[in-house]
């Protein structure tokens, strides 16, 4: 499982991400995609932890919470959508 985390500031970075989801059990990883043209943070990102009881917790606990004066949105990732190849539709 994989837990989304919106509403990030545009200043935090995979370290600080880590550190607050730390408190609440191990980080697997911290996916924080950025912008392809700017390089920036989209203002979002991804955790994994290494349980699921560790990652309830985390979005019990952090889902609403105020960060780095923001409302955090933390909640199950849903699976990625597949999308359409990206051809043209000539015939």
């Amino acid at each position: 499982m994989s837990i989304y985390v919106g509403n990030l500031s545009y200043d935090a970075t995979r370290d600080d991400i880590d550190a607050v989801f730390a408190e609440y059990g191990k980080v697997q990883r911290v996916h924080l995609p950025t912008d392809r043209e700017t390089g920036r943070p989209r203002g979002f990102a991804f955790v994994e932890m290494s349980s699921e009881d560790e990652e309830t917790a985390a979005i019990e606990a952090l889902d609403g919470a105020e960060w780095m004066g923001r409302d955090l949105r933390v909640n199950k990732a849903r699976p990625r959508e597949q999308r359409g190849g990206g051809g043209g539709g000539r015939f």
